[in-house]
């Protein structure tokens, strides 16, 4: 599964989670950094990337249209950059079920 990052995550996550999530970028990657939420749905939907984030709009708008885009809501608080990728790295599998299940839209992360 492809990732599309958020920008309240590091963009160094793309590098260091290739292994496990290649072809994922950062919204500053795609020239989506001052994006509306509105234009980062619409282009993950369009280039098959699930949402990366720690806000909750995603969630929200994954609740009231329903996938695709996929959603990966991280809902631990103050973390850092390696502590985002453990987490990232630890729900691989979970990621991979969001994947293949077509009515599931959002996965909670913690």
């Amino acid at each position: 599964m492809k990732l599309l990052l958020d920008q309240n995550l590091s963009p160094h996550l793309v590098n260091t989670l290739t292994d496990l999530y290649p072809g994922s970028a950062h919204l500053q990657d795609v020239g989506l950094d001052r994006a509306s939420d509105l234009d980062v749905w619409t282009y993950a939907l369009k280039n098959n990337y699930a949402i990366v984030s720690k806000d909750s709009d995603f969630n929200e708008r994954a609740m009231l249209y329903g996938p695709p885009p996929k959603v990966i809501w991280i809902r631990r608080g103050n973390c850092n950059t390696q502590q985002i990728e453990q987490i990232l790295r630890h729900a691989y599998a979970n990621v991979v079920l969001l994947e293949a299940t077509a009515a599931e839209g959002l996965l909670e992360l913690f």
